[in-house]
């Protein structure tokens, strides 16, 4: 991400070109704008998969699952940002009436790539822990088949719990359920370059 070369807004100034944009999209921190690159076709797989199964094993209880389309507001810290995948359980509360900004997350889940993971893992997961409603902070890595969950303390630490390896499974504690590595990972292999669409193969 990039900021972009403007004089400081206010969040408001930024929802209002924000939500006035149609194909970029950017997130706000300390009134500047920063433009949101593009992911990878492996990396937007990783993420329906994900979502999917979240979805499926959520689908009888209150909790809400959505991806990068669903904005989250950090009050304290003033931050706006699209995690890949936004899991809400409680009734969802909105910035400003409108229902394109969620203030209260209970799991939220970036898929890392190699130009976000210090991000994702530094200044954001930092940003993160200031939201009162997040038990879980999940790291999916894009090179390998693991998936680091950070689950908050009763004393407000945070825990690491890791899953390796395609016969892995991770339990997301703050939805209660268990969902295996293999089906996060499905239709992808592992490359040089971290994960690659898997392709059919051509017929002979």
């Amino acid at each position: 991400m990039s900021a972009q070369s403007q004089p400081r807004l206010t969040p408001e100034q930024y929802l209002e070109l924000e939500r006035a944009a149609q194909d970029v999209r950017s997130e706000y921190y300390n009134g500047r704008m920063y433009a949101m690159s593009g992911g990878t076709h492996p990396h937007a797989i990783v993420i329906g998969n994900l979502a999917r199964e979240l979805g499926i094993a959520l689908k009888k209880g209150p909790c809400v699952v959505t991806t990068s389309d669903m904005r989250v507001r950090v009050s304290k810290t003033g931050l706006y940002t699209y995690p890949d995948i936004v899991v809400v359980c409680d009734p969802p509360q909105y910035g400003d009436g409108r229902h394109d900004t969620v203030l209260n997350p209970t799991l939220i889940v970036e898929v890392l790539s190699p130009s976000t993971e210090g991000y994702d893992r530094g200044f954001k997961f930092a940003q993160y822990r200031a939201l009162e409603s997040l038990r879980e902070y999940g790291l999916v890595s894009q090179s390998e088949p693991r998936v680091e969950i950070f689950r908050r303390q009763p004393s407000g630490d945070w825990l690491l719990s890791e899953s390796a390896g395609m016969d892995a499974v991770c339990r997301f504690d703050s939805v209660n359920c268990t969902i295996a590595v293999k089906d996060i990972y499905d239709k992808v292999t592992f490359g040089e370059e971290g994960l690659v669409a898997d392709r059919p193969s051509p017929e002979v």
